[in-house]
């Protein structure tokens, strides 16, 4: 079962069944409204095809060795290549499959490993024959000798799929085969033990699946749906009327059980500035049920508005919500560019990403992310939620709220944008704090982030990047995808 799931049901069916109506500090934003009325009711495009993964096992047999009769240089003199005759390759082995297929469980993608490891190139041959046709989504080669890399380099060239090569630290002889480490569609682990990095490449095959079968909503100012397709990531793109979401929110009659979420919501707010009265909140609960209901009737995973003129229609504190769940990835001002790296950022971490302006303190190199739609839960739907507080829409009235989110000072984050399939841009800092309003100004939430570069400036990438929760490690996800499915990655520190 995926971590984002509960006992066979999806999260955002989980979230519609459970009962939740306590305070909602740290807790569901959505459940209260129940029904069609929340914004995630039902799964968006449910029917998702878990990744299927092909594992195998290669490295010549020790008594093969003991007799002289493996496949690997010096068997005249009956020697062992690297690892050696005491790595123990059955018990690895046995330790990587457990490992390994506890990760595929957590991270819910199917792991189907080869019944016995493979020692001979006619096994090999045979395997390759077998499973070519399956058409697997990866193909994971635990080469646990030097002796086998160039069968792993012909499995990873000949079964049509991204490979993930893994070669222990002692395993190799000085340098580690360049026809691993110089293969386009692979990537190649090198280490000891390292679990980590194992799960970050299936995260990155998980996410490719998950977007190849997603669906993400325009709203703008088009006439009738329009379907298209986002490049080579198999995203299905449904551009749809903007007059359409404009007729259902007015079509929207608050009832008690709407009043009473708005609020609750409003209540879990550390602080609300007179501005912003009660019609206002619930105002934007009706938001959060149109939004909901299109998700809904378009069976999708995200949307994008094109949001800013909307008035009263406008939907930041449903966005808010939608994203810090993980119900549904919504983006600001139909920008399908920022809204699917937050698509790749939910599948690849499990959390929310917060789009945003790029603004700086150009005299102390700082970073400055301003914008209204900042999730609540940016560590995942089960962590706690950051305080909030509640400020109008920055820009024009009507007084339409929005969220200033505090961010934790000190927490590691990642800026990305992937510009277009092939090209993922990101930066790797710390949260400075959430400056206030003012003497800043911008937007609802402001954070202020140090990227320790020598010009802040040079951390620009256009309109609307996404910053979030997570550390280096997690930032190697964007390396090994753009590795695996041929995308370019500019890493910056």
């Amino acid at each position: 079962m995926c971590d984002s799931c509960r006992d066979g049901l999806t999260r955002r069916q989980f979230i519609v069944c459970g009962s939740l109506a306590g305070p909602l500090v740290g807790s569901s934003l959505v459940g209260v409204l129940g029904g069609a009325e929340a914004a995630g009711a039902g799964a968006g495009r449910s029917q998702k095809s878990p990744a299927v993964v092909k594992a195998l096992f290669l490295y010549p047999q020790p008594e093969d060795c003991d007799q002289g009769k493996a496949e690997a240089s010096w068997q005249e003199h009956h020697w062992h290549p690297y690892p050696g005759n005491q790595y123990r390759h059955a018990e690895q082995q046995a330790k990587f499959t457990q490992k390994v297929g506890e990760m595929g469980k957590r991270i819910g993608m199917r792991i189907d490993f080869a019944p016995k490891s493979l020692k001979a190139d006619v096994e090999v041959d045979r395997y390759i024959a077998e499973t070519k046709p399956t058409k697997p989504d990866a193909t994971l080669i635990f080469c646990l000798s030097s002796a086998s890399a160039g069968k792993a380099h012909k499995i990873a060239q000949q079964i049509d799929a991204p490979a993930i090569v893994y070669l222990p630290t002692g395993a190799s002889h000085h340098r580690p085969p360049e026809q691993l480490t110089k293969t386009k569609g692979l990537h190649f682990i090198h280490s000891i033990e390292n679990w980590e990095e194992i799960e970050r490449s299936l995260r990155a095959v998980h996410a490719k699946k998950m977007l190849g079968q997603s669906r993400v909503l325009r709203v703008g100012n088009y006439d009738g749906v329009k379907k298209s397709t986002h490049g080579r990531l198999g995203t299905e793109v449904v551009a749809i009327p903007a007059g359409e979401y404009n007729s259902l929110f007015d079509s929207i009659v608050p009832d008690e059980g709407m009043k009473r979420a708005a609020m609750q919501f409003k209540q879990g707010a550390a602080g609300v500035t007179d501005d912003v009265t009660d019609h206002y909140f619930v105002e934007a609960f009706r938001a959060h049920k149109a939004v909901g209901t299109l998700l809904e009737r378009y069976n999708a995973d995200g949307i994008t508005i094109a949001c800013l003129m909307l008035q009263h229609r406008k939907p930041c504190v449903s966005f808010s919500i939608n994203n810090g769940e993980l119900t549904a990835t919504c983006g600001c001002e139909n920008d399908i560019t920022a809204t699917m790296t937050m698509l790749l950022n939910r599948y690849l971490f499990g959390r929310a990403g917060f789009q945003h302006n790029s603004e700086y303190d150009e005299v102390r190199n700082h970073y400055f992310a301003t914008h209204c739609t900042c999730a609540t839960k940016l560590n995942g739907p089960d962590a706690p939620a950051q305080a909030y507080k509640i400020r109008p829409f920055f820009h024009h009235l009507p007084k339409t709220p929005a969220l200033d989110v505090q961010w934790t000072p000190n927490a590691p984050v990642i800026l990305s944008k992937m510009l277009s399939e092939k090209e993922i841009r990101y930066w790797c800092g710390r949260v400075i704090g959430c400056p206030t309003c003012p003497p800043t100004g911008g937007c609802a939430t402001r954070v202020l982030v140090d990227f320790d570069v020598d010009d802040v400036n040079t951390v620009y990438v256009g309109s609307h990047p996404i910053l979030s929760v997570g550390g280096r490690d997690d930032a190697r996800c964007y390396g090994i995808f753009s590795k695996l499915f041929e995308a370019k990655s500019a890493a910056k520190t």
